[in-house]
């Protein structure tokens, strides 16, 4: 995780009432504030290929996807995150404000300077959410998704998409996408 964007605690409202007035995006993860840094073009271009490919596959069913502007709750963990895509299928979030409580889907592109808390406490984090069903990591320099599917109460199970694969699945939502699609528009 970055170095917190202030070094004050803060409590949840007192959190989202400040993020309010901020003209960039602060991830709020229990009592700290972290500033969201511009992301690179390979992560921005994987990250919205993502979305415009479940957005389209989604079309007319009761599932949403959402890009990184949308905030996401998770209570259990006093936490405030921006995952990179979320995908809803609950109609409590598809007429929220402010923040999302309730994803099927979570994607996160991993950077160098995220990958270690997007596997190790973010994911922990992610993983007290009840409709949560799918979390995929995507490692762009790799060329490989993973993607840890809910089997159980607590159990996970790791599914890993590499580029001979033809096509990623993400079963939480019984979508593939082609591996080529979500890789579109990036030098080799």
């Amino acid at each position: 995780m970055p170095q917190a964007a202030l070094q004050q605690p803060f409590d949840p409202e007192a959190y989202l009432a400040w993020e309010a007035e901020q003209p960039d995006k602060h991830e709020y993860w229990r009592g700290e504030v972290f500033a969201m840094v511009g992301a690179r073009r390979e992560h921005v271009v994987v990250a919205g290929n993502l979305y415009a490919s479940l957005k389209q596959r989604l079309r007319g069913g009761p599932c949403q996807a959402y890009i990184s502007d949308m905030k996401l709750r998770v209570a259990a963990a006093e936490a405030y995150f921006y995952p990179d895509v979320t995908v809803s299928c609950d109609p409590r979030d598809h007429s929220a404000e402010g923040y999302l409580e309730h994803p099927t889907l979570i994607i996160e592109v991993l950077s160098e300077g995220t990958a270690a808390f997007d596997r190790g406490d973010k994911f922990a984090a992610y993983r007290t959410l009840p409709s949560l069903q799918e979390y995929v990591l995507v490692d762009i320099p790799a060329r490989r998704l993973e993607s840890f599917r809910r089997t159980g109460a607590v159990e996970w199970l790791l599914h890993d998409y590499r580029a001979e694969d033809d096509d990623c699945r993400f079963a939480s939502l019984d979508i593939s996408i082609p591996f080529d699609e979500i890789f579109e528009n990036l030098t080799p």
